[in-house]
């Protein structure tokens, strides 16, 4: 073995060893990396040395330096220089001695550039960090692009959905192209919303109350609700909204959707429909509402409310829902006496109506009225059960309100009492009613010169039918009374028992007065 060969395995022996290896050359030295900003506070003041690597020089076939090659060339060159070698000596040169005394023989290693040292073992090649990088390089790249392909199928679907419009601004980054896609949803809902919640109104009750800074009487908010705007003609404006929510005011007023307030005239109410009619300026008024077709409604189709729930505060609060049944009879206190005197026919709906929605509208997907929100059912164990006035009962009332401040319905000019409200001793003995008929309305009085008078009515007479339909009580009377096609003049059928027998008389109908029926 020639003398340089001798000193080759003399170098690797102080290496496995744990020798000091010798000191990097310039040109193999790592750059230390510095921290920039808060992480520069914390760094220690006194300089972190690296930890010296041993490198092996990169050799040709006969040991000496591949100086004027480059780093790659002097691999390839000392790869084959092995490979040539191993190939034209036969024989194999012996390893050195294990450290369990062993002379166990290892085939030579062809020499690499190593990128780190330690106690003689093999340090980590260069290359492995380079495919970290890469690895970390494409992984970053394919979150950027999966990414991209998110945010582009997105933008996709917008564009093609016939309901949605798209705009986005672009802005541009180190690793690619961002963009922010603002979408623009519009539905049926909203649509249907862009025709009619401007006019819809919050109808403001202000009664006499005390003023806090003088202690004088002034008028004073009591509550509020809501209106329709439904007309506008010569100046002035109309408005339909509940009986209940100007009952007592004195002073009413009208606040917009766009915050103008306006000064409101009562021009009439209906309390057995629980309607009403306000005039004001049409000064602020921008939107005017269009009835549709109470009569062709089918439960299910879509229920928008629209109105000031608890107060101008909530003002033009929109919920949606369902038609939840059609026709249905509601019975309700019309006077505050604590009983039912009247059955209203309603809608149902399950849209949120809350206090303050009364006299706002109920919507259709049209953006038509088809309903007056009038009333719900708010006891514990019940939820999104809300009424209507169908719209088909409110025009022609509110066609005579404002034509003539009320609404002209016939009258039989007495007042009644319900049967089954009367002690039964009294309804065998006084009423002297046979047996199964424990049902009718009790005329308690007469008004003189009434139709009823007129037509041989007198007090304690039972009415059980009018009209050839069955009278259960006052209720049914009145909802038979005042149908819509029933008139003032025209002549009715009654029957009814007297001291036990069944009578029958034929009533022209009066108009009717404020307390009689």
């Amino acid at each position: 073995m020639d003398e340089k060969n001798k000193d080759l395995e003399t170098h690797n022996d102080e290496l496995a060893s744990g020798a000091s290896p010798e000191k990097l050359p310039e040109s193999q030295s790592y750059e230390k990396s510095e921290p920039t900003g808060d992480a520069a506070v914390h760094t220690s003041p006194e300089p972190q040395v690296a930890r010296d690597i041993p490198v092996e020089a990169v050799h040709s076939a006969e040991g000496e330096p591949f100086a004027t090659a480059t780093k790659e060339e002097a691999e390839a060159s000392s790869t084959h220089a092995f490979f040539d070698a191993a190939a034209s000596e036969p024989e194999v040169k012996p390893a050195p001695t294990n450290s369990d005394g062993g002379n166990n023989v290892v085939p030579p290693v062809p020499p690499t550039r190593t990128g780190g040292g330690g106690n003689g073992s093999e340090p980590p090649k260069k290359e492995g960090k380079k495919k970290t990088m890469l690895a970390v390089f494409l992984t970053g790249l394919l979150g950027v692009l999966i990414g991209a392909l998110i945010v582009l199928g997105f933008s996709w679907g917008a564009l093609h959905d016939d309901n949605t419009n798209t705009t986005s601004n672009t802005t541009s980054t180190g690793s690619g192209e961002t963009k922010k896609v603002t979408v623009e949803n519009t539905t049926s809902t909203t649509k249907a919303l862009e025709k009619v919640q401007d006019s819809v109104v919050s109808v403001l009750n202000y009664q006499a109350g005390t003023s806090i800074s003088t202690d004088a009487s002034a008028e004073a908010e009591a509550s509020s609700g809501s209106g329709v705007v439904y007309k506008k003609s010569n100046g002035k404006a109309y408005i339909v909204t509940n009986n209940h929510v100007v009952e007592g005011a004195n002073k009413l007023e009208v606040k917009f959707s766009n915050g103008k307030k306006s000064e409101a005239k009562l021009v009439g109410t209906d309390k057995w429909n629980d309607l009403a009619v306000l005039e004001i300026s049409d000064k602020y008024v921008t939107k005017i509402a269009e009835f549709g077709n109470s009569d062709a409604l089918k439960v299910g189709e879509t229920a928008i409310a629209i109105g000031s729930p608890l107060g101008t505060e909530f003002a033009g609060t929109v919920t949606e829902g369902i038609i939840s049944g059609l026709n249905r009879t509601v019975p309700v206190d019309t006077n505050g006496d604590g009983t039912e005197d009247w059955e209203a026919e309603v809608i149902q709906t399950d849209a949120a109506i809350n206090p303050g929605n009364s006299g706002g509208a109920l919507v259709n997907i049209e953006g038509q009225v088809i309903g007056i929100n009038s009333m719900k059912i708010s006891t514990e164990n019940v939820e999104g059960i809300g009424f209507a006035i169908p719209i088909n009962t409110v025009e022609p009332i509110i066609e005579q309100l404002e034509k003539n401040g009320e609404v002209e319905r016939p009258s039989l000019g007495v007042t009644l009492r319900d049967v089954d409200t009367i002690p039964e001793v009294q309804q065998q003995q006084v009423l002297k009613l046979p047996d199964g008929v424990d049902y009718g309305a009790m005329v308690q009085q007469v008004v003189s010169g009434s139709s009823a008078d007129k037509a041989g009515l007198k007090e304690y007479d039972v009415i059980v039918e009018m009209n050839g339909k069955k009278v259960t009580n006052s209720m049914t009377l009145r909802q038979i009374l005042y149908s819509n096609d029933v008139k003032v003049g025209d002549k009715m059928e009654v029957k009814y028992y007297r001291d036990g027998k069944k009578e029958t008389t034929t009533v022209t109908l009066a108009a009717a007065t404020s307390t009689n029926q």
